[in-house]
């Protein structure tokens, strides 16, 4: 039982990521997506990893500058998170800081109105 409800939020979280990076492309300059669907969710694959796995361990170290900024830093956390999916996934390019942050805001922010219309459905 446990592992469904596990399972079932890494395939909403691989959905969501897909979304957001998906209007990224769409909405950014800079921040180009090519390839087609299986390559999206790959790379929504990756991301959720990353976000899963190396995200954690950045917010531990970091935590008093987290603290200091009253969290601007998650920022910059959530932007290496990018910065790694562009190394790692030939369908992402980011070409530059701005394209990079702004894409970093808009995935975000995806990921939030997403993550709340969803809770709402459920309740």
């Amino acid at each position: 039982m446990w592992g469904m409800k596990f399972i079932g939020k890494i395939i909403f979280h691989i959905f969501s990521n897909a979304l957001a990076l998906y209007i990224a492309a769409q909405v950014i300059e800079g921040f180009i997506f090519q390839g087609d669907i299986v390559a999206l969710f790959i790379a929504a694959l990756i991301l959720t990893v990353i976000n899963a796995l190396v995200k954690p361990i950045l917010k531990l170290i970091l935590g008093p500058l987290i603290l200091l900024t009253f969290g601007i830093i998650t920022i910059v956390i959530n932007a290496f998170s990018l910065y790694v999916l562009d190394i790692l996934s030939p369908a992402i390019t980011i070409q530059g800081y701005i394209p990079l942050l702004l894409a970093t805001l808009i995935i975000g922010a995806v990921n939030i109105i997403v993550g709340f219309s969803a809770k709402a459905t459920h309740e």
